[in-house]
C-alpha cells in the first residue's frame, strides 16, 4: 500500500478527487434541501465552517467520523453522501453501485 503521495498512481488520485466532489456536492444538496446554512451545519456537525467549505467544494478528504457527523446533521443516511448523480457521472465516469469502483 503507497504511503506517500509520489507513490499513487494518477488513476488512483482521479478517483479520490471524484469521490470528494460527489460527496461534497451530495452535502451541499442536502444542506440546501433543508435549508441550512453552512454556518448552521457546521454548529450542528461539529465540523468548522472553514473545513465544510473545503469538503463541498472536493477541496479536501474529510474523516468518517466527521463525515457521520455530517450525515446526522442532515438527518440523512452516511451512505446517501456518497450516492452519485447523473451530472456527477458524466463528469468523471460511471459508477458501478455493486463494485464501488468506475469504470
Amino acid at each position: 500500500m503507497p504511503t506517500r503521495p509520489s507513490q499513487n498512481s494518477p488513476e488512483r488520485v482521479a478517483n479520490w478527487q471524484r469521490w470528494r466532489t460527489t460527496v461534497g456536492a451530495n452535502i451541499r444538496a442536502f444542506r440546501a434541501e433543508k435549508g441550512m446554512t453552512q454556518e448552521a451545519l457546521a454548529l450542528r456537525s461539529g465540523v468548522t465552517r472553514n473545513v465544510l467549505i473545503d469538503v463541498e467544494h472536493g477541496k479536501r478528504g474529510i474523516l468518517y467520523e466527521r463525515l457521520i457527523d455530517i450525515a446526522d446533521a442532515l438527518d440523512v443516511p452516511v451512505g446517501d453522501l456518497f450516492t452519485e448523480s447523473e451530472a456527477a457521472a458524466s463528469e468523471g465516469g460511471t459508477l458501478h453501485q455493486d463494485a464501488g469502483k468506475r469504470k
